[in-house]
């Protein structure tokens, strides 16, 4: 019986950039299936079918990677806002597109935004990426919608814009968490809307719609003077 070892199959030679595609697409899969902690560097390489050394080729660190994971992700929740906010007839419904598909990014991928939020977010290492710069960018997109209805008359000019982006993408990181954490089911359509009233109208009660409540003793005393 022949002793001669079958010859070892190397991974194609790619492109740096296809290289790279394949490597996100692998640990995404792999830290929303495991999570960030419980991932090695290995697994991700053993699932490409390459030495490890292949990652650090193009990652320095794991940490690097997942960051790397979260910036393709955000890239892609952009879509074509530009597009679709020029599309929509009012400030609110403009407001109530953006809230609307950010609930439905925390729907279809609860896993990168728990990876987000436990992993990133809470970071030293947070601010100054890469990552931040496009959640700042991401989050401007409504604070722009707000501050182009206050100018046209449309939303009131004594809440800062600011504020109200963070009473909404704070709210709704709340709101979801059970959901981000698999408990739970996320109504994304009735949360939208709610959100989108809540900012618009506010939760206080108009004056005109109050009924009016006559003083004590006043219908005795016109009683008497009739």
């Amino acid at each position: 019986m022949s002793s001669t070892k079958p010859p070892r199959v190397h991974a194609p030679r790619l492109a740096r950039e296809q290289r790279v595609d394949e490597i996100l697409l692998a640990a995404r899969e792999l830290f929303c299936e495991k999570g960030y902690e419980t991932t090695a560097v290995a697994e991700i390489a053993l699932k490409l079918g390459v030495v490890e050394g292949t990652i650090y080729k193009y990652f320095a660190t794991k940490r690097e990677l997942l960051l790397k994971v979260l910036e393709y992700w955000y890239e892609e929740m952009f879509g074509d806002y530009a597009r679709d906010l020029a599309g929509q007839s009012s400030h609110r419904a403009r407001l109530h597109l953006l809230i609307w598909r950010h609930l439905r990014s925390v729907r279809d991928f609860p896993r990168l935004c728990r990876l987000m939020f436990r992993e990133v977010q809470s970071e030293h290492d947070y601010r100054g990426t890469l990552l931040h710069d496009l959640n700042r960018r991401y989050t401007q997109l409504l604070v722009d919608v707000i501050e182009a209805g206050v100018a046209g008359g449309e939303f009131r000019a004594d809440l800062p814009a600011p504020l109200l982006r963070s009473l909404v993408y704070g709210g709704i990181e709340h709101h979801s968490w059970n959901y981000v954490c698999g408990r739970g089911a996320l109504d994304i359509d009735s949360l939208a809307e709610q959100l989108t009233s809540l900012v618009c109208e506010g939760i206080a009660v108009h004056q005109s719609s109050q009924p009016s409540t006559p003083v004590r003793g006043e219908g005795r005393k016109r009683g008497a003077s009739a």
